[in-house]
């Protein structure tokens, strides 16, 4: 479970450091004068936002499914040892 924690807190720092460099770009462009409604980026914003936290579930779906298999190859070694022995 220690191993998880990092893990854990990973999407909370990463989403709190996005909004702050999202909301910052979005002043910017809208400050330069560009064309581009500020309702535009918003949206792309989200979108970006809802793929990256798709991005990050399967990052954390990878890790368990390596981490297991990383269980599994340690516990077959054991085996062999024994078997081994």
């Amino acid at each position: 479970s220690t191993a998880n924690a990092p893990e854990d807190d990973a999407p909370n720092r990463y989403s709190r450091t996005d909004r702050t460099t999202y909301s910052r770009y979005s002043r910017d462009a809208n400050s330069s004068g560009t064309s581009v409604p500020s309702n535009t980026l918003e949206k792309r914003i989200e979108e970006l936002e809802r793929e990256l936290a798709k991005e990050r579930q399967e990052n954390a779906r990878l890790m368990k499914v390596t981490q297991d298999k990383e269980e599994l190859i340690g516990k077959l070694k054991e085996e062999i040892d024994l078997l081994n022995r």
